[in-house]
C-alpha cells in the first residue's frame, strides 16, 4: 500500500542491523563508523500472523501470503541537520515520504562501539532527532506562510483562512511543540495543508530501545528513564536486542522460540516493531482462504466491503453485489466455510458493511 516505516536515529545507535534483522536480506550495510548508510535501503517487510497457520490448516492451500509493510533504513541524522549538517535536507526528505517514524536509541554501553556525541543518552538523542525534525518544520511552515500572504494580499479568501491556520500553527511549534500535538488538528484546512507538506512532528513515533543482551529480561537504568520519559509524551517503547535479532534470521521458528526462551522473552522485538507498526498506520487484515491460497489484504480500519474488494482488483468494487463472511473465530471453530455456513455464521453483507480485522471473505460481483 506504499505505506512506510522509516528507521532514524543517530548513527552507530543499531539501526542498519535491525533493518537487517526485520528484511532477512542482509543487504543494509553496518559498520562502526558514522553515515555507514547514505541512501535510504527500503524493504517490504510480511507481516507476522499466526492465523494464517491456523486458516491453513483448514484449507490446505498451495501457498501462504501475510500482509506486508514497507520499512525504510534512513541515514544517520546528526545535530545541525536542518541547517545541512551531516546529511542534512537529504535525509529530513527521506523522513518526510514515510508515515511512521521508529527511532532507534541505544541502550546499552560499549567502549568498541563510537556514538557520535561521545556517551550514552538515550533522552539526549531523542531531543536532537526532534528538536530536528521541528526545525524542518518551522522552516517549511515558514515558506508556506510566505506564499499565502501574498495571495492573501490579493484578496484570496481561501489563502486568508489558510494563513489564520498557519500562523497559529507556527506560533505553536515555534514554542517547541510538535505538529502532533496542534490543538486545531481536526480543522479541515489543517488536514489539507499537513497533507500536502507532510510535516515531520505531525507523524506518530515509536522509540525503538536497542539493549544488550543482559537488558532484554530486566530493564537497565537507560531503559526505565526512556519509558518515563515516553509515557509523559503518550508514546511506546519497544525494546529490542538488534545484535540478537540480526543472530536469528537465519532460525526456524522452534530455534528462534528456544533462543527467546533462553534470553527470558516472550515475543522478538522485531515481531512488535511489525505489528505495532501496522497498527500505528491504522491498518488491519482481512483474509481470502482458499485452496490456491490462504492470504491476508491489508487494508485501513473503517474500510467498506467494496473497499476492501477492490484491493484484491477494481472490477472487484465496480461490480460489487455483496460479501460472505465469517470471522476469524468461527471459521476456526466450525472447520471452515462449510461448517461455518451449516452452523450459522457465515453472513451476507452489503455495501455499507464495515470489514472487521481478521473476517475471513468471499466476494460476489458482475463486471
Amino acid at each position: 500500500m506504499g505505506l512506510g516505516i522509516g528507521l532514524v536515529g543517530l548513527p552507530n545507535v543499531g539501526k542498519s542491523t535491525t533493518f537487517n534483522a526485520l528484511t532477512k536480506a542482509q543487504n543494509a550495510e553496518s559498520a562502526n563508523y558514522p553515515f555507514c548508510t547514505i541512501e535510504p535501503n527500503k524493504a517490504v517487510v510480511p507481516v507476522p500472523d499466526k492465523r494464517l497457520d491456523a486458516l491453513a490448516t483448514i484449507v490446505s492451500p498451495e501457498r501462504i501470503q501475510n500482509s506486508t509493510l514497507d520499512f525504510v533504513d534512513i541515514a544517520g541524522l546528526v545535530k545541525g541537520a536542518s541547517k545541512g549538517e551531516g546529511l542534512g535536507n537529504k535525509f529530513l526528505t527521506n523522513i518526510r515520504e514515510t508515515e511512521v517514524i521508529l527511532e532507534i536509541v541505544r541502550c546499552f554501553v560499549d567502549e568498541n562501539i563510537t556514538h557520535v556525541e561521545g556517551s550514552i543518552d538515550p533522552i539526549r538523542d531523542i531531543e536532537i532527532i526532534e528538536q530536528e525534525l521541528l526545525f524542518a518544520d518551522i522552516d517549511s511552515l515558514q515558506k508556506r506562510i510566505d506564499t499565502i500572504t501574498k495571495k492573501a494580499r490579493g484578496n484570496d479568501k481561501d489563502a486568508k483562512a489558510q494563513l489564520v491556520i498557519a500562523e497559529e500553527l507556527m506560533e505553536f511549534i515555534a514554542e517547541g511543540n510538535p505538529v502532533s500535538s496542534f490543538a486545531n488538528s481536526d480543522d479541515d484546512i489543517f488536514i489539507a495543508m499537513n497533507k500536502e507538506m507532510r510535516l515531520l512532528t505531525s507523524k506518530e513515533i515509536i522509540y525503538g530501545a536497542n539493549v544488550d543482551e543482559d537488558g532484554l529480561e530486566e530493564d537497565n537504568e537507560l531503559v526505565i528513564t526512556l519509558k518515563e520519559y515516553a509515557t509523559q509524551r503518550g508514546r511506546e517503547v519497544i525494546k529490542l536486542c538488534a545484535k540478537v535479532e540480526e543472530e536469528m534470521v537465519e532460525f526456524d521458528e522452534e530455534e528462534k522460540t528456544e533462543m527467546l526462551e533462553s534470553l527470558g522473552v516472550e515475543e522478538s522485538g522485531l515481531d512488535q516493531i511489525i505489528r505495532k507498526g501496522f497498527d500505528k498506520l491504522g491498518l488491519m487484515s482481512y483474509f481470502t482462504a482458499g485452496v490456491k491460497e490462504v492470504r491476508a489484504w491489508t487494508i485501513r480500519k473503517e474500510t467498506t466491503a467494496p473497499k476492501a474488494a477492490a484491493v484484491i482488483h477494481n472490477d472487484f468494487e465496480k461490480g460489487f453485489i455483496r460479501a460472505e463472511v465469517t470471522s476469524y473465530e468461527d471459521f476456526v471453530e466450525y472447520g471452515g466455510d462449510a461448517g461455518a455456513k451449516e452452523a450459522g455464521k457465515m453472513r451476507l453483507e452489503g455495501k455499507e458493511y464495515i470489514v472487521q480485522d481478521g473476517d475471513v471473505m468471499h466476494f460476489r460481483f458482475n463486471v
